[in-house]
């Protein structure tokens, strides 16, 4: 690769979509230039948000030759990767932990690229060049730290190299393993579990309640504001601000409608409850739910039968509904390790910050070996957590 040139960008428009979009990794959908464009565009990112955009590009003769979404945070909040502690106990030794960099899409614990690099480039060496960006960028400006979220393996393997410290957590991604229909995947539950998933779709039909599939591009304009509704008054409900905006979804819809699908839930002519998907080939991402009622086992069909449904319709091979819930175990979803990889400026609070992690991914990696033994699966359990 010819010399290249490293640049720090305020605005994910003023990298050209179709170079970013050309990138290794970028064609999941959270790394795609129109999703980070929609959080942009639609004030979910910018000024008064805490999220301030510092996307980094390497260039090359040739164009963008790497890139990686980055966020000056003055908060931890939309993570999903929970740092406050650390925080903590920069403030009760007299010191800032913010202003951090963040490397991640925000709003998403999706596992995803995080270090994209132009097809045909030494992939290794380019994400040491981003990494080592990244590195001097924080030391420079005072900031505490870079956080990379959600990595991929690739990315994971770079941060490690690098000598980053590397957080394990656990999720629950269910895998489709050539299931000709939804019940010749409860025939692989064991009988109790069975019984238990059949009833539990049966409650939500019996109810009256009927299913529609709506991709981007079939979701007009008061079907959109019905959905954020839904969405935002369940977010109220819970005693939080959603994060997304309706121009967020309405962008997305518009310039997006490939990778997003609604599930709706339609009681007589009515929409009470969605569920929305992100998905490409190769996954299926659940996340955002609303609902207008509460609904017996309506958030489970919606949110993870009919999902499971969809990735055996469609030969997705993995669904991954989100975050947190032991409740997705005895649906069919597993333990799986995620990674997050952190540069810490300060010596003393990285040489802390190591041992913390130590003892917390032993028991990330216990936590995840005992949710496996619970597994409806035949002949699946103590089975290790894969990362």
């Amino acid at each position: 690769m010819s010399a290249a040139r490293i640049e720090f960008c305020s605005s994910i428009d003023q990298l050209e979509a179709r170079e970013w979009n050309a990138l290794t990794g970028a064609a999941q959908p959270f790394a795609r230039h129109e999703f980070l464009a929609a959080l942009e565009h639609a004030a979910c990112v910018g000024p008064g948000t805490g999220w301030q955009p510092r996307y980094l590009a390497l260039r090359d003769a040739e164009g963008l030759a790497g890139a990686a979404a980055a966020y000056l945070k003055t908060h931890s909040y939309g993570e999903f990767v929970f740092d406050f502690g650390w925080a903590q106990a920069y403030e009760r030794l007299g010191r800032r932990y913010y202003p951090k960099l963040t490397v991640a899409t925000p709003f998403t614990p999706a596992t995803g690229p995080r270090l994209l690099v132009r097809p045909g480039l030494d992939r290794s060496a380019i994400a040491a060049q981003l990494l080592d960006a990244l590195e001097h960028d924080t030391v420079a400006h005072g900031v505490s730290g870079v956080h990379a979220l959600f990595l991929d393996e690739p990315a994971r393997a770079a941060c490690a190299a690098q000598g980053w410290l590397l957080r394990r957590d656990c999720q629950f991604h269910w895998s489709n393993r050539g299931y000709a229909s939804f019940e010749d995947y409860l025939e692989s539950f064991t009988a109790e579990k069975r019984k238990k998933a059949r009833r539990e779709r049966r409650r939500v039909a019996e109810s009256g309640v009927r299913f529609e599939t709506r991709f981007g591009g079939e979701l007009d304009a008061p079907l959109l504001e019905r959905i954020y509704g839904l969405h935002r008054d369940t977010f109220l409900r819970h005693g939080h601000e959603p994060y997304l905006t309706p121009a967020f979804f309405a962008e997305i819809a518009r310039r997006m409608p490939e990778s997003l699908m609604a599930k709706l839930a339609i009681l007589g002519r009515s929409v009470v409850a969605v569920a929305v998907f992100f998905w490409w080939p190769e996954v299926l991402y659940g996340r955002y739910w609303g609902a207008a009622a509460d609904f017996h086992s309506l958030h489970f069909e919606a949110c993870y039968h009919q999902g499971i449904e969809f990735c055996i319709e469609r030969g997705i091979p993995r669904f991954e509904p989100g975050t947190q819930g032991e409740h997705k175990v005895s649906r069919g979803f597993e333990p799986k390790l995620t990674w997050s990889a952190h540069f810490i400026a300060d010596r003393q609070f990285r040489a802390a910050i190591a041992q913390y992690l130590e003892r917390e991914g032993a028991a990330v990696e216990s936590y995840a070996l005992e949710v496996q033994e619970h597994v409806p699966y035949r002949g699946r359990r103590s089975t290790r957590a894969r990362a």
